[in-house]
């Protein structure tokens, strides 16, 4: 089992690496905000990156936002390039836990990936890209049990709310659940809001790679879950919720594919009983509906061909209807944002027969938070960190390249979120 404490040889509990991007700067930020629940109240932290002199403007940005003038001198700078498979070895020896914030993943995330393994390294990633996340665990997940390495990815917020959502909420029901549908909704405040135009792009090569998703899983020969109740009924393309009401179309993020994962995961090694689950978004009203029909058209016809990704790439403001942004949102913006899934589920209760009639109970939960890109995603990823770094007897007994549910259902992750502002709770 790779080690979870620091040595002389591996001084950093944590090394934030991608850290003067757009969201790693943030997660500097909750890093710094939340050392002192590290292993016996301390953190050893570093910043890694290709720019030295980008990587201290972060740590003096992070100092003087935090009002910490002393991270400046405390917080060390490591040099490290996906591109330079030495430097990114350097840095993978010195660390307990790597937080690899380097999106588009697809392109700069393996390099970190299988570096980590090699050197001993566990690392967390904030990927919201299937095919990604998938490939990861296909190609290392093997060499990284040998090593007792883990490898969680999606510990944004895609997928720690609906990941833990759904295991919170079968947790929560007294019986056995056998499927659950959960509504995403976010609220702007008054100064609007926007996405980092990093998102924007791993969409879009996200969408123009499906057919490459469709055959790697293939490779994993999976066999289907066993459907345990009524199978879960597939809503269609956009119809009106009355759960949320508003309109609602499938959500096309990581979040269906993860939980999936998990419920793979805790049924196969942890003989537990599956969930069904559904995923959707709220969109709004009518107004809403005819920009994202027509954004959506001009997104899926510009998506299969490389002059249209250009073009999606270089102007995604306007494509998007300003939602994605090449500046992101700002600071005003991220305080009035907010996000909310509610779950529905349905099971058995503890006193009716699983081999008779249909499920008789329900539960409806939910898990709400902060800006969802921003706020939620380094409070996610940071606690994902701790609870690793506090509770390793509580994760899976080997390593692996695993998801956040699969990782954390038996820790106390979601108490952590809670008293960092991410609310678990029964509705």
């Amino acid at each position: 089992m790779a080690a979870f404490s620091t040595s002389s040889g591996r001084p950093y509990h944590i090394i934030i690496f991608g850290a003067s991007g757009f969201t790693g700067q943030f997660v500097v930020e909750e890093v710094a905000r939340t050392a002192s629940e590290g292993p016996k109240g301390s953190l050893k932290w570093a910043v890694a990156g290709r720019n030295r002199a980008k990587l201290e403007k972060v740590v003096e940005q992070a100092a003087g936002v935090l009002g910490k003038p002393e991270l400046k001198s405390e917080v060390d700078v490591l040099v490290a390039d996906v591109s330079d498979p030495d430097s990114l070895a350097a840095m993978c020896k010195q660390g307990v836990i790597v937080l690899s914030c380097v999106g588009p993943y697809r392109f700069f995330g393996e390099p970190v990936v299988k570096t980590c393994v090699e050197n001993g390294a566990h690392c967390i990633d904030i990927s919201g890209e299937p095919q990604f996340l998938e490939s990861m665990q296909l190609n290392y997940h093997g060499q990284a049990a040998e090593k007792g390495v883990y490898i969680v990815g999606s510990c944004g917020f895609d997928s720690i709310p609906a990941d833990m959502g759904v295991i919170y909420t079968r947790d929560q029901f007294k019986g056995t659940i056998t499927a659950i549908e959960s509504f995403l909704t976010a609220n702007a405040g008054p100064e609007g809001g926007s996405i980092h135009d990093g998102t924007w792009q791993s969409a879009i090569y996200g969408l123009a790679d499906g057919p490459k998703l469709r055959s790697l899983r293939k490779k994993f020969s999976h066999k289907p879950l066993p459907v345990v109740g009524a199978k879960i009924k597939r809503r269609g393309a956009l119809f009106y919720s009355n759960e949320v009401q508003q309109y609602a179309l499938p959500f096309m993020g990581s979040d269906p594919s993860v939980v999936k994962r998990t419920q793979r995961y805790l049924h196969e090694e942890l003989n537990e009983s599956p969930v069904q689950y559904g995923a959707y978004v709220g969109v709004g009203g009518i107004s809403n509906i005819f920009k994202l029909v027509f954004a959506g058209l001009m997104f899926w016809f510009l998506v299969k061909f490389s002059f249209g990704r250009n073009l999606l790439i270089k102007f995604p403001e306007f494509f998007s209807f300003g939602y994605f942004s090449k500046d992101g949102p700002t600071r005003k913006q991220m305080e009035g944002s907010s996000f909310r899934f509610v779950f529905f589920g349905e099971g058995y209760t503890e006193d009716q027969d699983l081999s008779e009639g249909k499920p008789n109970g329900k539960i409806r939960t939910v898990v709400k938070g902060p800006e969802a890109g921003y706020v939620t995603t380094p409070i996610a990823m940071v606690q994902a960190a701790i609870t690793m770094l506090n509770e390793s007897d509580s994760l899976p007994k080997t390593g692996g390249v695993y998801t956040p549910g699969a990782t954390f259902a038996k820790t106390t992750l979601i108490d952590r979120l809670n008293k960092h502002g991410i609310q678990f709770s029964v509705l």
